[in-house]
């Protein structure tokens, strides 16, 4: 039921939106290396995309880049008609892209608060619902999105990331009870506090600031939240459907705790 090549080969085929840099990139190369050839999406980093192809093509697999923004249905559209005239039809189709603005729920501007949304949320409904229909008619598919901790924690000053965020999570077991009937899986990745070129701009020491608070007493990598992606797209992963994977080291699973944690020397 996979994609068939001229000789006879099958094809795996994946989609990643966002993946010019940071967690998308990560995804792209973690996908190619389990055997992916990559349609690698982009909106305005087109640098970033061609430098995500070049290492996947290194690693030995075929890649294409593709510009949309997500948020846009006629965008969408295109981008799904070049990845199958040029690949064909995705078997994996991850849903990263993402933008955030830092701002107080009272400071937010309605305009704001419209791109968030519209690229995080509207941009993981418009991917899905091409790519099902694509999916649908092959019997087959692994769509994965991507949430973040925001999913279960709330995270001040980002209230239009979190909402779209959240939505996401929901989205995701909607879609998994209606598209489960097509034999397409449905599961969202949430990220906690992993570091990103963005996310080491924003504090210079982001790993030193987050990893004693994490039980595991280590910042989040790239290579982490592809793990979780590569396997929701395993054949280990098809009875695995409407789940939320948090790859956070544990951190949004304590509650605050005035009291020392004791460890045992081993």
């Amino acid at each position: 039921m996979e994609n068939v090549s001229k000789t006879g080969e099958t094809q795996k085929i994946a989609l990643v939106t966002g993946a010019s840099k940071g967690v998308g990139r990560g995804i792209a190369l973690g996908l190619a290396r389990a055997g992916f050839d990559v349609a690698v999406n982009y909106h305005q980093d087109e640098r970033g995309a061609m430098e995500t192809a070049k290492a996947i093509r290194a690693i030995g697999r075929k890649a294409e880049t593709v510009k949309a923004d997500v948020g846009f249905k006629a965008e969408v559209n295109r981008m799904f008609d070049a990845v199958l005239d040029k690949m064909g039809t995705p078997f994996v189709l991850v849903n990263n892209s993402g933008v955030q603005t830092w701002k107080s729920l009272m400071e937010l501007p309605e305009d704001e608060w419209d791109r968030v949304v519209r690229t995080n949320l509207k941009g993981t409904f418009l991917c899905t619902q091409r790519a099902a229909r694509h999916m649908a008619a092959k019997r087959q598919g692994r769509i994965i999105n991507i949430g973040s901790g925001s999913n279960k924690a709330p995270f001040p000053n980002l209230v239009a990331y979190t909402a779209s965020k959240g939505g996401i999570e929901m989205f995701t077991r909607v879609a998994a009870v209606e598209l489960g009937h097509y034999g397409i899986t449905v599961n969202c990745v949430a990220p906690g506090m992993i570091e990103i070129e963005r996310t080491k701009a924003e504090s210079p020491d982001y790993a030193g600031t987050w990893a004693p608070l994490t039980p595991l007493q280590r910042i989040g990598r790239v290579e982490d939240v592809a793990g979780a992606v590569v396997f929701l797209a395993s054949p280990q992963a098809e009875f695995i459907n409407a789940q939320t994977i948090y790859v956070d080291g544990g951190l949004l699973s304590q509650v605050p705790w005035p009291y020392p944690v004791e460890t045992v020397k081993v």
